[in-house]
């Protein structure tokens, strides 16, 4: 016969280890090792049964203190062969509430037949630049499942109302017992009669067929605040799904895509324009033509001004979300050069050309001198 493992190390704990870690490495490796989980596997099934032997020894405390003094010894001969194992808690009835999760816990409360919240939908919506900046009220078509008039959400024909299922008795669950080495184990699962309702209905409403729910389309108002950016989400509270059976609505999420804009771009509640100027106007100054959200306005350029200059107007950005205050424009000028030139510009630029000479070229002369600092000798 094979000598016996040490108990703590069955369960892979240390002596010194707490009744909750005791506890805790049982529910993890009963939960890998249970013969429901693992059906026909020898192996699974010896563990199970080494696992249990050692968790029934180590939680009680006298017979923790006698195995700690005399090791298997001190069982030897007592006759027990774990046939009086302790399942209270910790045990499998906790190993089933791992297993089942809150179905196991429920089915002992009240039964699966209760309020179920409704489902969250998503819904994607395309604005433009503007509407972002300034806001926009848009009406938007959502397909849902919505509570049955006809019925009320109940699922049954009028005047008729569901019954408790006779086979679980309105429970949802099924509880079974199982013979095995250690005594009869109680296991549950769902009624295949009612599938976990707890409930029939014997005469459906012909609208719904029993669901208490049907697909309905609709349009529901959404605002769109000032100064929303791409990708962010809204979220309308209830107007999801239907729940079932008087339970909560579920929401509605509506996700912002901003369409690009062919003149703007937008940094943070900042604008960035780029605006063509020709040779003409930078070297002179004056006023030129800028494109803002509200409308083109004139704005005024000194002479000299350089390609790549970036001048701010104050306040015509996008609005700032939950507040009146906006960003601010940049205009960013690029010096066009012309490509196609009459005989009359071009003696007319050369002319330029030789009147002027270097002067009046900062940035021209600046290079040149730190050319000539950098090949000097």
């Amino acid at each position: 016969m094979a000598e016996k493992r040490d108990y703590y190390e069955v369960l892979g704990v240390s002596r010194q280890a707490t009744s909750e870690d005791i506890k805790k490495a049982y529910r993890k490796l009963a939960k890998q090792y249970h013969p429901d989980v693992n059906p026909g596997d020898e192996d699974a099934e010896a563990k199970f049964k080494e696992i249990n032997e050692a968790y029934s020894v180590l939680i009680d405390e006298q017979k923790r203190a006698n195995y700690d003094r005399f090791g298997h010894a001190a069982f030897d001969g007592a006759g027990n062969g774990f046939s009086g194992f302790d399942f209270g808690f910790g045990g499998l009835d906790d190993l089933f509430e791992t297993f089942m999760g809150s179905a196991f816990g429920r089915s002992r409360r009240s039964g699966g037949y209760g309020p179920v919240r409704g489902r969250d939908i998503q819904y994607s919506i395309d604005i433009t630049f503007e509407e972002a900046a300034f806001g926009v009220t848009k009406e938007i078509p959502v397909t849902r499942l919505q509570t049955c008039t006809t019925c009320n959400g109940t699922g049954a024909k009028a005047g008729t109302y569901p019954e408790n299922c006779k086979r679980c008795h309105g429970t949802g669950q099924i509880r079974y017992s199982q013979a095995t080495p250690f005594g009869q184990f109680v296991n549950v699962k769902t009624c295949d009669v009612c599938n976990g309702e707890g409930k029939i209905i014997t005469h459906p409403c012909e609208t719904c067929n029993g669901k208490a729910r049907v697909s309905k389309k609709s349009r529901i108002s959404l605002n769109i605040p000032a100064g929303i950016d791409d990708g962010q989400t809204i979220s309308l509270k209830g107007e999801g799904e239907s729940g079932l059976r008087g339970g909560p609505a579920g929401d509605l999420y509506v996700v912002i895509h901003i369409k690009p804009h062919p003149i703007f771009k937008r940094e943070g509640y900042d604008v960035v324009c780029d605006v063509p100027i020709s040779f003409t106007q930078a070297a002179l100054g004056g006023e030129i033509d800028v494109p803002t959200l509200d409308g083109i306005i004139k704005y005024t350029i000194p002479e000299g001004t350089q390609t790549s200059t970036v001048f701010k107007l104050k306040g015509r950005g996008i609005k700032r979300l939950r507040s009146n205050s906006r960003g601010d424009q940049y205009i960013r000028v690029n010096v066009e050069v012309p490509t196609k030139l009459t005989q009359k510009q071009k003696e007319l630029l050369r002319q330029f050309a030789e009147i002027s000479g270097d002067e009046g070229l900062e940035q021209k002369k600046g290079f040149f001198e730190k050319v000539k600092d950098l090949f000097k000798e």
